[in-house]
């Protein structure tokens, strides 16, 4: 079991952090070998914390996640026909809506202002399978001190699991899979995308 370390002052009360990795500025390193990855949201003692962004600049940041929903070929009639009215534009409301608000989901994350969020479905309907599949892409914007990769993913997330809420009734077995992140842009390590050194 890991016991967090807090400072006290002779009056009781919390000393406050005085460096930069005590006030979460700078990567922990705690717990990590030789070379590895530190985790930023980790502090020196070993303690959750969340990142101090204040000192960094302001880019333009932007991330794209995907996610995949898989159903039965005849569940895709019903998405088409669904007496609940359009799923897929259902699903693009609530991906948007919950990237605006993934501060209050994840709860290390920074609230950030986005400038954009884009939500794209695509129906796949392959001849000879078994199943179709419905393609989720979100893409987040915004100009901020911290990436919205987190926003993308929440934004994806939410738009596969309201397909399957509206589409349980026909197919309880549905599968969501291959959630990850695409790209992302601005920030210290500049532009990354999937598969690239």
């Amino acid at each position: 079991m890991r016991y967090t370390r807090v400072h006290m002052s002779h009056s009781g009360r919390k000393k406050p952090p005085t460096t930069a990795q005590e006030r979460g500025e700078g990567p922990s390193s705690v717990g990590s070998p030789p070379g590895a990855q530190t985790l930023s949201h980790v502090g020196p003692t070993g303690e959750m914390r969340m990142v101090a962004v204040a000192s960094k600049p302001q880019t333009a940041r932007r991330a794209v996640a995907q996610a995949e929903v898989r159903i039965r070929k005849e569940t895709l009639a019903q998405l088409l026909n669904s007496p609940k009215g359009d799923v897929l534009a259902a699903a693009r409301v609530a991906g948007i809506q919950a990237a605006k608000r993934t501060s209050e989901l994840i709860p290390l994350c920074h609230p950030v202002a986005l400038t954009g969020a884009w939500i794209d479905l695509d129906v796949d309907d392959p001849g000879g399978a078994d199943h179709a599949s419905i393609h989720v892409r979100a893409t987040i914007e915004a100009f901020d001190r911290t990436g919205v990769e987190m926003e993308a993913l929440v934004g994806a997330s939410a738009a596969a699991l309201t397909i399957y809420d509206m589409l349980k009734a026909a197919d309880r077995w549905m599968t969501i899979t291959d959630l990850g992140l695409i790209e992302k842009s601005g920030g210290r390590s500049g532009h990354l995308r999937r598969g690239e050194p």
